[in-house]
């Protein structure tokens, strides 16, 4: 049985709602085990610090098995922000249109392309994808691999059945607007 007053509890509650909080919140900050640490926060003895997304586009990618990297484009330590991340679509993507995926890998020379690194993070942290990212298939071509026979595949981040998932497409196939390019914004 609780000590603390009905009437403290609601200003809790009250508080809690006024900052935000969800129910589910509420249900995450009781069972997270961390309510000792909130009161060392309180009380000046521990500081809140935000979480720093560090994602190291140099490490080596996931390769399938019986796959290779084709190409690896690295870009050092970037800090995960969607606001930063541009999903290009070039002009024979627009409009109906469709490109050839050969075509688009030498549109894209040259641009600032995320790279694998970045999909596999992004699946490790699905609760940091954009809600809308949903229903397009988000391609990273900052890494190309070749599979078993020779031919050249990028993948993909996509939302189905209920979560994020991964992908891949031939270079020889069609890519229209449902599939952008994810790339830093400059």
């Amino acid at each position: 049985m609780s000590t603390l007053s009905i009437g403290l509890l609601n200003q809790l509650g009250d508080a809690l709602e006024a900052a935000g909080f969800s129910p589910d919140d509420v249900t995450k900050l009781r069972t997270s085990g961390k309510l000792g640490d909130v009161k060392k926060v309180i009380h000046g003895l521990m500081e809140i610090k935000p979480v720093e997304n560090i994602i190291d586009t140099d490490a080596q990618p996931f390769c399938p098995d019986g796959w290779k990297v084709e190409e690896h484009q690295k870009a050092g330590k970037l800090e995960w922000n969607p606001a930063k991340v541009i999903l290009h679509l070039d002009q024979g993507q627009k409009n109906g249109k469709c490109l050839e995926g050969n075509n688009l890998r030498k549109a894209l020379k040259g641009q600032p392309v995320m790279n694998a690194v970045v999909l596999d993070w992004l699946l490790a942290h699905p609760e940091l994808i954009p809600e809308e990212w949903k229903g397009k298939y988000i391609y990273f071509w900052g890494t190309i691999y070749r599979d078993s026979v020779g031919r050249l595949y990028v993948r993909c981040l996509y939302w189905g059945d209920g979560s994020w998932g991964w992908r891949c497409r031939w270079l020889g196939d069609g890519w229209g607007g449902g599939s952008p390019a994810a790339v830093a914004a400059s």
